[in-house]
């Protein structure tokens, strides 16, 4: 079975090409991503804990999904795909908040080298986990998630601790 493909993008995020997922990873090149942060109506922060199967970065604990659009598709139907395949919440209505780029080395020696387009929706709908990337999950609010980072950075995804604080500044 072939490798699913990433789409390769210059630092203006325009499309260059596509790769298999691992070998841009091992290549660090640059490609799009998601991210999609759920609240529920209390503004409790819905975190997922990566499955230990994942690639990378398993069993630590990020924001509620993260992906990779398909070539052909657009980053919010990859953003709802990816919620759904994840976490099983499906009619949760996603809204992008920024962008980002950034280059990491993980513990596994892959690259994470990503231009990332980060969503936010509320939903009170409870997860049913795809146990292949899903460990667990919990709802945690703003300030005791804060407090978790800094006293715990190591249990937390790279990518997450970069943002986590900004998407709580735009959103409500």
């Amino acid at each position: 079975m072939e490798e699913i493909k990433v789409i390769l993008v210059d630092k203006n995020d325009n499309e260059v090409g596509f790769m298999p997922k691992t070998e841009a990873h091992q290549k660090a090149v640059l490609h799009r991503a998601i991210s999609v942060f759920v609240v529920n109506k209390a503004g409790d922060w819905l975190l997922q804990q990566r499955a230990p199967g994942k690639y990378h970065s398993a069993r630590l604990w990020t924001n509620t999904c993260c992906s990779h659009p398909f070539p052909g598709e657009s980053n919010a139907d990859a953003a709802t795909r990816r919620l759904k395949e994840e976490m099983g919440i499906e009619n949760c209505t996603l809204t992008q908040l920024f962008t980002f780029t950034y280059h990491e080395e993980l513990a596994n020696g892959l690259i994470e080298h990503e231009f990332d387009h980060v969503f936010f929706g509320v939903c009170d709908q409870n997860p049913v986990i795809n146990e292949m990337e899903v460990l667990s999950y919990k709802f945690v609010n703003y300030q005791e998630l804060k407090n978790e980072i800094t006293e715990n950075p190591e249990i937390y995804t790279v990518w997450f601790r970069k943002i986590f604080d900004r998407v709580k500044q735009l959103i409500p």
